[in-house]
């Protein structure tokens, strides 16, 4: 991310390092701010000593992950000095002041003009139209071949524990035709899968009364089904994250059996015993979900479920938490991550029932990943004899005398269509041919582990 331009007439070229903490949400609020950064001149530094400015995108939804980000702010300052720090923990900044009283400002999530404005007051751009050309797609954080497309800010649940709306406020959704043409430029700069991302995606559109926008000589309606299949309409891998399963969410399954887009869904379930979710304030119809995974997966039978629990919840009895046990073997979800449950400061939970006792939660948490790997594996172990489309995230090179894939065989990671980037699992492929990163290549699936596939590339 270095620019050769290291120099301009006899003014050295402003240098910000940059660290980015927390979800993809705050990874596309990174990008954009990156981005602002770049076409004003500034270049971005490898390390912060070697930066005239530091930039932190803290998150701040657990405490350890305020603790994760007080001590990359504490590690900017020693390192460097002069520290802005942006990003959900910013929207309470007396934490940050009461350890850290000497960074230059701190911004809340999604305030990119003050970022940039903090920035331009410690460190005054020195723009150069003929050196600071910037793609179209803007800087990205993420490998060239798959881009996060964020649709929406907020939340408008109020889950007892969750302080997302008060971090980053209500649900604020983006016209379908700016969501698109972004989507166009992505793919245009050789984007092959989007991941679409939102606190609520499936809510998307609400607050704009599902209102149309114009794109392409028509319209298209800011609601969830119109946008995923306008979406599905570019020619890209299309993957949808954080679905709360209403029932609306139904209509989209079609679209994955006809191929518009991938057949994978992210559902966070968080819990499966009724007086948990109670407690919780879980939005949805929840109460019917394995009759529509059922549903889901009649209609579209290479369907791939992933989803989140939290164990440990306030209240949570032996009784709820064997409940959730038996929802999870009928359910036999494909992808699985589970959380100890972690007050959050601010958060209703704290206070609605009896803390569970942490050796508790984590002989829960064992007992519930002991349970779902064993599921997760039996799902994996179907898939051995198929053929799945993959796409190359990594390619390590080919494989010498002495390797068993044998001499001349390029090795390489990449995944399936259920499966996402950084949170699922891989395929580990061969291939008689060199391999290309991002490329997309048919894999004879030959033996399946816990977690992952393993393959051999007998097409493209």
């Amino acid at each position: 991310m270095e620019n050769r331009h290291s120099t301009r007439g006899t003014a050295r070229v402003p240098r910000v390092s940059f660290v980015s903490l927390g979800c993809p949400k705050a990874l596309v609020d990174s990008e954009r701010i990156i981005t602002r950064l770049r076409a004003e001149g500034y270049e971005l530094a490898r390390s912060h000593a070697g930066a005239d400015l530091a930039v932190v995108n803290t998150c701040g939804f657990l405490d350890s992950a305020q603790a994760e980000s007080l001590a990359a702010i504490g590690q900017a300052l020693n390192e460097n000095g002069k520290v802005i720090v942006t990003g959900c923990m910013g929207a309470e900044p007396e934490k940050i002041t009461a350890r850290y009283p000497g960074v230059l400002a701190i911004t809340g999530p999604q305030q990119y003009e003050s970022v940039v404005a903090a920035v331009h007051r410690a460190l005054p751009p020195r723009h150069d139209p003929f050196v600071d050309l910037l793609p179209p797609e803007g800087i990205k954080l993420t490998p060239r071949h798959y881009a996060y497309l964020k649709i929406s800010e907020g939340c408008n649940n109020r889950c007892s524990f969750c302080i997302i709306p008060k971090l980053r406020g209500d649900l604020v959704s983006r016209p379908a035709a700016d969501v698109l043409r972004e989507a166009e430029r992505l793919i245009a700069a050789g984007v092959k899968e989007l991941l679409v991302i939102s606190q609520d995606t499936s809510a998307y559109g609400i607050d704009l009364k599902y209102a149309p926008s114009a794109w392409k000589g028509g319209e298209v309606r800011a609601k969830f089904l119109d946008l995923a299949r306008a979406l599905g309409e570019l020619g890209a891998w299309v993957r949808l994250h954080y679905v709360y399963p209403y029932p609306h969410v139904d209509e989209v399954i079609p679209l994955m059996a006809e191929g518009k887009v991938l057949p994978y869904l992210d559902v966070p379930f968080q819990h499966a015993a009724p007086a948990v979710l109670r407690r919780m304030k879980r939005p949805a119809a929840q109460e019917k979900t394995l009759q529509r995974i059922a549903r889901w997966r009649d209609i579209c039978p290479d369907l791939t479920i992933r989803s989140t629990f939290i164990v440990g919840f306030p209240g949570e009895s032996e009784e709820d938490f064997r409940r959730l046990l038996d929802w999870l073997d009928e359910a036999e979800l494909d992808r699985v991550g589970c959380f100890r449950y972690e007050p959050v400061a601010g958060a209703l939970a704290n206070e609605l029932a009896a803390a569970v006792p942490d050796a508790v939660k984590e002989e829960r948490w064992h007992r519930f990943m002991g349970r779902q790997q064993a599921i997760s594996a039996g799902r994996l172990r179907r898939r051995v004899g198929t053929r799945q489309q993959v796409i190359i995230d990594q390619v390590h090179g080919s494989g010498g005398k002495s390797d068993p894939v044998g001499a001349g065989t390029t090795v390489a990671k990449g995944r399936t269509r259920g499966d996402a980037p950084q949170i699922d699992g891989v395929v580990h492929v061969a291939s008689r041919r060199p391999l290309r990163r991002g490329e997309i290549a048919t894999v004879r699936i030959e033996r399946a582990d816990e977690y992952d596939l393993h393959g051999t590339v007998v097409g493209f």
